[in-house]
């Protein structure tokens, strides 16, 4: 019994040095970020510091004025345009998504294996491959050189498909649907009523993905944005930063990659809570 309660303890140990480990690989980055973020250049370039500057505000003032540099476009342009994209985007994203997996999983109806096969195809397919066709639409739509290209696509999110159906098959009563129906619930309003407030774990999960992903994305903006320099978001401006050699500021460039942080986390920690309740409501068996 007592070498049972030794090799459970020795366990429980390696457990918790491997996290704390994954922890540390996980929050370094972002410490040499911020720590970078409030150093001058000359500091950054010869190696890796641990201790904070004090030249951040001056890192901030001269990001401020990197318009000259960016085709008159400040950081806080950038920013807007950026949430003029990811917000729509997002809550599109997640609603629609939500009502293709609640289809599948509730509904049956002919058709309904190919259409679950195709939104797995659909999902094996790269971004890339497909780009060529989506520039060309762009261009017949008259939709090239606007936002809309980047927020109407994330209607058809195969992925975020996928993972709601996943939490649906565990996590939705369908015996609740039958009875708001005998009730005479209509069913968008039993979607919208009493489905997803059931969903708000999963779909804060997959709203920060979507919010990640689409705040990140720099290869579709660049190619859609490509002509309208003004309207370039978050990621192009610090790729613009950094396109100068001759006068390239790491000091600037990482306050400009601290600044484009801050909206992710604050996304994480509105949302965290809800991950954090639906994780414990995963976890009571009956």
């Amino acid at each position: 019994m007592d070498q049972e309660v030794k090799g459970y303890s020795t366990v429980k140990l390696v457990r918790y040095i491997v996290c704390i480990l994954l922890c540390f690989i996980s929050i370094f980055p972002f410490f040499i970020l911020i720590i970078n973020s409030t150093l001058p250049s000359s500091k950054i370039v010869t190696g890796i510091k641990l201790l904070p500057g004090s030249n951040f505000m001056t890192n901030f003032k001269n990001l401020i004025e990197a318009g000259n540099k960016t085709s008159g476009v400040n950081v806080m342009q950038a920013m807007w345009h950026s949430l003029l994209i990811t917000v729509p985007a997002t809550i599109l994203q997640i609603y629609f998504g939500s009502l293709t997996a609640y289809a599948v999983t509730a509904y049956k109806f002919k058709g309904r294996n190919f259409m679950w096969g195709f939104i797995y195809a659909i999902m094996m397919i790269p971004t890339q491959v497909s780009v060529v066709g989506f520039i060309k639409v762009c261009n017949l739509t008259h939709l090239y050189g606007t936002y809309w290209p980047l927020i109407i696509p994330a209607i058809a999110a195969p992925t975020t498909v996928y993972f709601m159906k996943q939490y649906m098959e565990t996590g939705l009563s369908l015996e609740i649907i039958e009875a708001a129906r005998i009730d005479g619930s209509k069913e968008f309003y039993t979607f919208n009523k009493i489905v997803l407030p059931l969903l708000k774990p999963a779909m804060a999960t997959q709203a920060i993905f979507g919010f990640v992903a689409s705040w990140n994305n720099l290869y579709i903006p660049s190619l859609v944005l490509g002509t309208e320099r003004k309207k370039m978001t978050m990621p192009m401006f610090v790729a613009a930063l950094k396109a100068n050699d001759k006068e390239r500021d790491w000091g600037q460039i990482y306050c400009g990659l601290f600044v484009t942080v801050l909206p992710l986390l604050v996304m994480y920690f509105i949302l965290s809570k809800y991950i954090i309740a639906g994780v414990a409501l995963g976890g009571v068996k009956e």
